[in-house]
């Protein structure tokens, strides 16, 4: 009896997970197809990639002071960390970290604005080098041969890549920047995110309220200095209702890939999560070139296959070290 018992619990646990990895690969997909609809689509028409941006930290933030308030009204009910955004001491501590959520934001919508859905992965692809790169500089951490081999597949297929969009004459330069940069600042993003973790009592979701409402902040004058405030007022749809739904989707969406990327990590493991979006990245790649009917050449797919292969190649590295770390630890 126990041992059925034991079966279906962990059949059950087994299902979750499933759910869980699958709940993530559609609301990320969702929000970058809506991003993009967003930010390049002849339908919203709006060139203002850092006000539909700044509205997804908005909608964020809104929703987790909700959260918040009601958590207060309702303990029992609905749990949220307890913090306060305007206290002196976590803006000091969270300010630094919440430059670089913006950068990275602000860098990945720019990215997406200027490439198609079926690149966007391998223009974003060199976040796992800067991770390697910095994880030497700042946190002094040095990185087998394995991973370094990965890393160098890693950059090839991105140069492929690269090259093959330039064949197909949809390769765009600033596009490709923005990728890059929006690469560097998530790497360090990554990495500041352990050094401040401490400070809010390691509440990843105290951490994404705070990043979310000092965002809404540090974007106005990002606005304000690129023209975009003209663009808003001079925008024919801004009465249209189209134009907000479609901005207020793209909030949730924003909102909800934060929540079910930190349930798919405490579900499985980081490392997991890394496999579990480099096989999403795929999926999204090839849904992508079928939805907009894009035709691509072998050596375009050939790119994406050498990027993700590396990808996951280096999860598997990095999974197979922590074992051996963990078994010596057991040993001693």
């Amino acid at each position: 009896m126990k041992r059925k018992m034991g079966s279906d619990n962990l059949a059950f646990k087994y299902i979750y997970i499933t759910f869980v990895v699958a709940l993530y690969w559609i609301v990320s997909i969702i929000t970058v197809f809506v991003n993009k609809e967003l930010l390049s689509s002849n339908r919203v028409n709006l060139n203002a990639p850092l006000f539909i941006t700044w509205f997804q930290c908005i909608i964020s933030a809104g929703i987790c002071i909700t959260l918040s308030q009601l958590s207060k009204i309702f303990p029992r009910t609905i749990k949220f960390p307890d913090g306060n955004p305007f206290d002196r001491h976590a803006f000091v501590k969270v300010l630094p970290l919440s430059l670089l959520f913006t950068a990275m934001i602000a860098l990945n919508n720019l990215c997406l604005k200027h490439v198609d859905i079926s690149f966007y992965y391998v223009g974003r692809s060199l976040t796992t080098i800067f991770n390697v790169v910095f994880s030497y500089l700042v946190l002094h951490q040095t990185t087998s041969k394995g991973c370094v081999l990965c890393c160098l597949l890693i950059i090839g297929g991105f140069m492929l890549g690269v090259d093959q969009e330039n064949v197909a004459g949809s390769l765009s330069i600033m596009g490709t920047i923005f990728g890059i940069l929006g690469s560097l600042s998530l790497s360090l993003y990554s990495i500041y995110t352990k050094k401040i973790l401490p400070y809010v009592n390691h509440e990843i979701w105290l951490l994404s309220y705070y990043n979310n409402v000092y965002s809404c902040f540090l974007f106005l004058p990002l606005i304000i200095f690129t023209g975009e405030v003209g663009e808003i007022i001079d925008y024919p749809n801004l009465s249209d209702s189209y134009f907000w739904i479609a901005l207020f989707i793209g909030g949730i969406c924003g909102f909800s890939i934060g929540f079910v990327t930190a349930l798919q990590i405490k579900v499985t493991s980081p490392l997991t999560h890394n496999i579990s979006g480099t096989a999403k990245a795929c999926a999204q790649t090839v849904m992508a070139s079928y939805w907009f009917q894009e035709t691509r050449s072998t050596l375009w797919w050939f790119s994406n296959f050498v990027v993700l292969f590396g990808s996951a190649a280096y999860a598997r590295f990095k999974q197979l070290e922590m074992e051996a770390k963990h078994q010596l630890l057991l040993h001693k």
